[in-house]
């Protein structure tokens, strides 16, 4: 039984794992829209808006925090760019839409992961 295990492994070990959402927190922040898996999109999403919730405060620490977290491109185009847009928002950054295609060789389904 998995009681009080949340998270996905993705078929990963912890270093590799966290490494595989960090790609995916960059490639999201820096693209603005990505299209993955399902399970993908909603493991990232949680990770993102607490990101983007503790970045609101636009102070040094939450920009030493982003740079801890994520790479330096990405960092900076979430804390110039990306977090202030949402200064008046309480919540809700992402949206997930869930699209009719499916990976063929798995047969996965696919979805779409955005900022709002």
């Amino acid at each position: 039984m998995r009681h009080l295990k949340k998270g996905r492994k993705f078929g990963r070990k912890k270093g590799p794992r966290r490494h595989f959402v960090r790609g995916l927190l960059n490639n999201l922040i820096l693209k603005g829209k990505i299209e993955t898996t399902l399970a993908r999109a909603k493991e990232i999403k949680p990770v993102l808006e607490k990101l983007i919730t503790y970045g609101k405060k636009q102070n040094l620490t939450s920009l030493r925090y982003f740079l801890a977290r994520l790479p330096e491109k990405s960092a900076f185009k979430l804390y110039h760019e990306i977090v202030p847009k949402y200064k008046e928002r309480k919540g809700g950054y992402l949206r997930i839409i869930k699209t009719a295609k499916s990976r063929k060789r798995d047969g996965v389904g696919l979805a779409i992961i955005e900022f709002v």
